[in-house]
């Protein structure tokens, strides 16, 4: 990866890349080369996608931004007027390509 850390968590069958800051204007990239040999159909339909999640909190990507927020509280519960900004994955998954002629995959870039 460009930035941050990288590293297998078998007990989630993923990889966990952890980046500490993001500056905004910037772009960090992370290639990961994986084999599946459990996997040997050559029908791509039948081969599971991968899916990518991600979360980036106290960022919004569209930018946005709670200038002014009341809150009314009757039942005399303390309510602070804060809010968190957090930017989560939509439904991302890939599919794998057709293994190339070496019998090596690739992924397309993210």
């Amino acid at each position: 990866s460009t930035v941050g850390s990288v590293r297998y968590s078998p007990e989630r069958a993923a990889f966990v890349w952890k980046i500490k800051q993001f500056q905004g204007g910037k772009e960090a990239l992370l290639r990961a080369h994986f084999g599946l040999p459990s996997i040997r159909d050559d029908d791509p339909e039948r081969r599971p996608p991968i899916a990518v999640k991600f979360e980036i909190p106290y960022f919004t990507t569209s930018g946005i931004q709670v200038r002014y927020l009341k809150i009314v509280e009757k039942s005399g519960y303390q309510a602070l007027p804060w809010v968190r900004y957090i930017t989560k994955n939509g439904d991302y998954q890939l599919r794998m390509p057709d293994p190339v002629s070496s019998g090596a995959s690739r992924l397309p870039p993210i």
